[in-house]
């Protein structure tokens, strides 16, 4: 199989390419990747020299270089997306153009040239929050976010391809990943990382909001499975069951790295933050997927991986300005 993997640069994206080079002899991948500031080549130095992987540096939004790219693929994997929900806030434009337009180019291509399936990769986060249930992939959309909605409009542009062209197109939505390899703006990584460099740690409102976290070697083993065995048109949701509050893992990255609670500090809570987030995976596990990863020893493997790979981490803080820009934009003020 030769796969089109849009995104393959970035934090799942580069766990997806890595594991599908290491699990399958007969695969071919061409990652795909407009290198913004989440896009690192680092994350796929273990695979550059690889003969059956090709990097090409694009922008989905072309579709030129999309259909180029595309050349002889039997499928595609779109992980290309603006992820951030506070870069959202303060940039929607740039999540509107990659999380729809893109994924709209992505479709066309799709279309014209045949390709035999495509994934898409979306999150939970398009579900908007819950008090009780758990979403199930049935459940209407209510984003909260300019993120969220920009996603769940990519969404609903592949579901009607499927409803007016017959592509086979399906899609996942992830809850909340952590793992290797993840830009230190994501609260995991963000903490581990302040935390490490003696910085304070910035937990957002009262730290009570709800997650469920999901180890990306389990997201992009999940991911996987859709493309082998989903039915095209359908959304599988990819969950971990384990639901947390974001002070909870303030808590164990604080224990693992023998600090107290005095290195947190609560910050103004950002706009419209969702309370809670729960996925049922009830469709995905019925066809033979679950989670493999056990949370808490992934949680404090994770943590580990930061504080031995600091060559990884410590470019992106301090020798780029992009970095101290969000950090400035996003918190000054807010303690």
């Amino acid at each position: 199989m030769r796969l089109l993997v849009t995104g393959g640069a970035g934090f799942i994206g580069s766990d997806f390419v890595r594991r599908m080079l290491g699990k399958h002899g007969d695969v071919e991948i061409v990652c795909f990747d407009k290198l913004t500031y989440a896009g690192n080549l680092d994350n796929l130095r273990d695979v550059a020299d690889d003969s059956r992987y090709t990097f090409v540096r694009g922008d989905i939004c072309d579709r030129g270089a999309v259909e180029a790219a595309a050349e002889g693929v039997d499928a595609i994997v779109n992980f290309a997306a603006e992820t951030h929900v506070d870069r959202s806030i303060a940039e929607p434009e740039a999540f509107l153009r990659t999380d729809v337009l893109g994924t709209h180019a992505l479709l066309e291509v799709v279309r014209v040239r045949g390709i035999g399936r495509m994934v898409q990769v979306s999150t939970d986060e398009v579900y908007g929050s819950t008090e009780a249930s758990a979403f199930v992939e049935t459940d209407p959309l209510k984003p909260s976010s300019p993120y969220s909605a920009s996603k769940a409009g990519g969404d609903l542009q592949v579901l009607a391809y499927h409803t007016t062209f017959g592509l086979p197109v399906m899609i996942t939505r992830g809850s909340n990943t952590y793992g290797p390899y993840q830009y230190p703006e994501k609260l995991v990584p963000l903490f581990v990382t302040n935390a490490l460099e003696g910085e304070r740690l910035p937990l957002y409102g009262d730290g009570g909001n709800v997650r469920d976290w999901l180890h990306v070697d389990d997201h992009a083993d999940g991911i996987e499975f859709v493309l082998e065995h989903g039915e095209p048109g359908e959304v599988y949701n990819i969950g971990g069951g384990n639901e947390r509050t974001n002070s909870q893992i303030a808590a164990v990255i604080l224990d693992e790295l023998g600090l107290t609670e005095d290195a947190l500090e609560h910050v103004a809570d950002r706009p419209g933050h969702d309370r809670r987030y729960a996925l049922d995976c009830a469709k995905l596990r019925a066809l033979g997927w679950a989670p493999r990863v056990d949370f808490e020893a992934g949680l404090r493997e994770t943590i580990r991986w930061y504080r031995d790979n600091a060559w990884w981490w410590e470019r992106i803080k301090h020798d780029t300005d992009e970095f101290a820009a969000w950090r400035k934009r996003n918190y000054e003020g807010r303690g």
